[in-house]
């Protein structure tokens, strides 16, 4: 039995301040708890129903420790409005941010990112597409956002995420050669450019795009082309994580 302390407690993780005291945060779902246990991340309590034990639990091959819940107390502490039958509580690790994990890869960098979905489906991109780090502004979503974890569908446990302030970022990178691909609507088309094997993506919110504080540090600004047939108003943006699909993808078709 779960009991009010408990319900409590795992109900604070919901916010940001709570999550950065303790240092924890919640997944929920067979697919983003069996990867997070898979992961290797530290997991400090597991809460499932019986039926998920039988049915599903006992055939994972990697095992924790866990408590058996009715659906009613799991439902007191899910945050979800369909609550799963599995939630777990993790420890939130602190990566430590080299300039030498970069240097000769393809890597994400996010400038103001504020929506949590939005985030959570970036950083599953960034895992489709084998990028292993994801650097984020310090005023983008928080990636331990219940909403952000359950959009990364598990990709969060094998993505490297910093935050970090990008100008810091980019003079700790001065002198070592890496281009950094700004996406600008005032860009040159992604699909006439020339593009390197690794450097650095760098993209803006939707609302403001990317800072000018940062403008300085692009060496390649780079567009994705509208190819609208409309004659009248049409789109004028595209959603940060799509356009972060589309030239993911445009790079690794290129190498």
């Amino acid at each position: 039995m779960i009991s009010k302390n408990q319900i409590k407690f795992i109900s604070s993780l919901q916010q940001k301040k709570f999550r950065k005291e303790h240092g924890l945060f919640i997944a929920e779902g067979e697919k983003v708890c069996r990867d997070l246990i898979e992961s290797g991340w530290v997991v400090q309590s597991v809460f499932m129903t019986e039926e998920f034990r039988k049915e599903k639990f006992s055939r994972w091959t990697k095992k924790v420790s866990y408590e058996i819940v009715s659906e009613k107390e799991l439902e007191k502490i899910s945050l979800l409005s369909t609550p799963q039958q599995i939630i777990a509580i993790a420890e939130i690790p602190a990566p430590v941010f080299k300039s030498e994990l970069i240097r000769n890869e393809l890597t994400l960098m996010l400038d103001g990112i504020k929506d949590p979905g939005n985030l959570g489906t970036i950083l599953r991109i960034a895992d489709w597409f084998g990028l292993g780090n994801v650097i984020c502004s310090e005023n983008c979503a928080d990636a331990f956002n219940p909403k952000t974890v359950q959009a990364t569908m598990g990709s969060l446990f094998r993505v490297n995420i910093f935050y970090k302030p990008l100008r810091e970022v980019f003079h700790e990178l001065s002198g070592k050669n890496i281009p950094v691909y700004g996406t600008l609507l005032s860009g040159s088309d992604i699909y006439k450019q020339k593009l390197s094997s690794h450097g650095i993506i760098l993209i803006g919110s939707e609302s403001h795009g990317i800072s000018d504080e940062l403008l300085p540090f692009i060496t390649s600004a780079i567009s994705i082309p509208s190819f609208s047939n409309s004659s009248g108003k049409k789109a004028d943006s595209l959603n940060a994580a799509m356009a972060a699909a589309i030239v993911c993808s445009e790079f690794r078709r290129r190498s």
